[in-house]
């Protein structure tokens, strides 16, 4: 398929599948960024060029001949007890020339007192959110890059429990020489298959997204641009029951603001210390918004910062992000080149990314 044509199909099934924003869509955790670089680069980014695997999770068109046999292992302790876990696997095939990636990310809520409408406790149940998902993808001449990912989603909360199937496709402009990287992604298309018990069927998050990144020819800084949620201007969302009952203000208006505008970009920087070693920092407009609770300060909310090293077989990456106005969590990822360890072969090196 030719790649106009393919960005044709992402740009009408975009305008197709325009869905629910705010707190009306269901398995909203396929928004929470499973990996520590793309936490640090603000939770949104679809062009930042890396040999990271976890990267390609979130983008398919990211996905590589040099992540073959590469593993993703990331840990992350989020509040409450929560915990999430992400796995990713990257496969190069030379006859087809084509990338394979298998993932999955996992949530679990720990275990919680199951009780009735009058609060007598039946028991105990473990809530859980899973997504796993196929992903491939290929190259187009010399700078185009072209994936689709294909999910399952589950979600389980006791006796409710759903699961849906989406679809995520992506295309990448790289441009080693002028060291520029342009990425068009439309995540989340798909629909809900079993729904909540005594619910009505929901939507599942759909998104737009569109990433520029930049690295300087003559100082080690790149920086990257990622605009989302590109299908509908006005993504504010206001509780308007809960801040009349507070006292605070409703600042949902109608027409045109920049802070709505600047809700739809994430911001990022990263600095290169040679070749090994990398420092990211990022800024959701959107997210430092959202979590700002009345007339109260959000400190560092919308911010973010990471660190990795970065070397032949192995990458370790750290992140940590503010969604409280006075604390952060903390966000641990393991890269291993499993054929380097384990004398599989070298095809992970047939194209230099």
């Amino acid at each position: 398929m030719h790649i106009r044509n393919i960005i044709l199909l992402i740009l009408l099934s975009g305008t197709a599948c325009a869905q629910t924003l705010g707190g009306n869509t269901v398995f909203n955790f396929l928004k929470v960024p499973n990996t520590p670089q793309l936490s640090s680069l603000g939770g949104i980014n679809v062009s930042q060029p890396s040999n990271d695997i976890g990267l390609a999770f979130n983008n398919p068109a990211l996905l590589k001949p040099a992540m073959h046999s590469q593993m993703n292992a990331v840990f992350n302790s989020l509040y409450a007890g929560i915990t999430s876990y992400h796995l990713s696997l990257g496969y190069h095939h030379p006859e087809l020339n084509t990338n394979f990636m298998w993932g999955l990310n996992y949530f679990n809520y720990g275990n919680t007192t199951e009780t009735d409408a009058a609060g007598n406790i039946l028991g105990r149940f473990r809530p859980t959110d899973w997504v796993m998902q196929v992903s491939a993808s290929r190259s187009y001449l010399d700078k185009w890059n072209y994936g689709a990912s294909l999910k399952f989603i589950s979600s389980n909360y006791g006796q409710y429990r759903s699961n849906g199937v989406a679809m995520d496709v992506g295309v990448q402009y790289y441009d080693s020489v002028k060291l520029f990287s342009a990425s068009l992604v439309v995540k989340n298309m798909g629909a809900q298959l079993k729904k909540y018990e005594g619910t009505d069927p929901g939507d599942i998050p759909f998104d737009l997204q569109v990433g520029l990144t930049k690295r300087l020819e003559k100082a080690p800084f790149s920086f990257s641009v990622t605009a989302h949620h590109l299908h509908r201007f006005n993504i504010s969302y206001s509780d308007t029951l809960f801040n009349n009952e507070n006292g605070f203000e409703n600042r949902n208006k109608n027409g045109f603001s920049f802070d709505k505008l600047f809700r739809h970009f994430v911001l990022a920087t990263t600095i290169h210390l040679g070749d090994k070693v990398e420092v990211t920092a990022g800024y959701n407009h959107l997210r430092r918004q959202e979590l700002n609770i009345g007339n109260g300060g959000n400190g560092l909310n919308g911010f973010s910062l990471g660190a990795a090293l970065v070397l032949d077989k192995l990458q370790v990456r750290y992140a940590r992000v503010n969604y409280q106005n006075n604390t952060a969590y903390n966000q641990f990822g393991l890269n291993m080149t499993l054929n380097k360890y384990f004398g599989l072969g070298n095809w992970g090196k047939r194209i230099n990314w």
